[in-house]
């Protein structure tokens, strides 16, 4: 899909059984591009897109280190000798995704697999630690720490002719990310949705880790969560 009013081409396709949105993004077709949250085996899925519209990667963007996020960041980071950015407090979710979730989740998890399956770093890793711009494929990537779901959860927000915000597992349409699982607190999501999240402007798409797109000025005013920090509460 092309962003309307703007040149910038943004393809996405759910991966896997955790349906996490992966989204490859270029200023447009024959271009270099950036690959954000490569989930699950979705390695072909983002080769055709990479085939499909002659692009060529430069970098991948992680919203936060889960497992459902990082599963094939490895291996595309490997095969394409690109760099792995992350926030530094969820890096150790790349050679460790299991302490990221629930002990019932990793039994599951490794049931269904068969295998115990290793994980480890992508050979260049670039980590940040608050709120920085990156220039990566012509596109200006502001990287806005948004902890709460995971200790380095972070937006992605693009300022151009339209404000594009890839909001990970921090903010969805009507709803927000758990913050049960290690790593997840209450208090700084609140902290986020405030100081972070409020403040995008109405006209702001948000494309998030799963689930439909949707917009800022429909999540001001239908979103619960974001009305009770309106409000002055806290988000539960």
């Amino acid at each position: 899909m092309y962003l309307e009013g703007t040149s910038m081409l943004i393809s996405t396709f759910p991966a896997g059984d955790w349906q996490t949105n992966c989204y490859v993004v270029a200023p447009s077709a024959n271009a270099e591009c950036i690959i954000i949250d490569p989930g699950y085996e979705c390695v072909g899925q983002v080769a055709d897109v990479i085939a499909k519209h002659k692009l060529k990667p430069v970098a991948a963007l992680l919203t936060h280190g889960h497992i459902d996020h990082m599963w094939s960041v490895y291996p595309l980071s490997t095969g394409y000798d690109i760099a792995a950015y992350i926030h530094e407090s969820d890096r150790h979710l790349l050679s460790d995704p299991y302490s990221g979730i629930s002990p019932e989740t990793v039994m599951m998890l490794k049931a269904s697999l068969s295998i115990d399956l290793e994980f480890v770093e992508p050979s260049e890793v670039v980590v940040f630690d608050k709120e920085t711009t990156v220039s990566l494929a012509g596109i200006e990537f502001e990287l806005l720490p948004a902890p709460g779901h995971t200790q380095g959860s972070t937006i992605f927000k693009i300022c151009d002719e339209v404000t594009t915000v890839f909001s990970g597992d921090v903010l969805f349409a009507g709803a927000i990310g758990r913050t049960d699982l290690p790593g997840g607190s209450q208090v700084a999501m609140s902290e986020t949705l405030r100081d972070v999240v409020l403040p995008l402007p109405d006209d702001a798409r948000v494309l998030p880790g799963h689930g439909p797109e949707t917009t800022m000025a429909i999540e001001r005013v239908t979103n619960p969560f974001l009305l009770r920090i309106a409000q002055g509460l806290d988000a539960v």
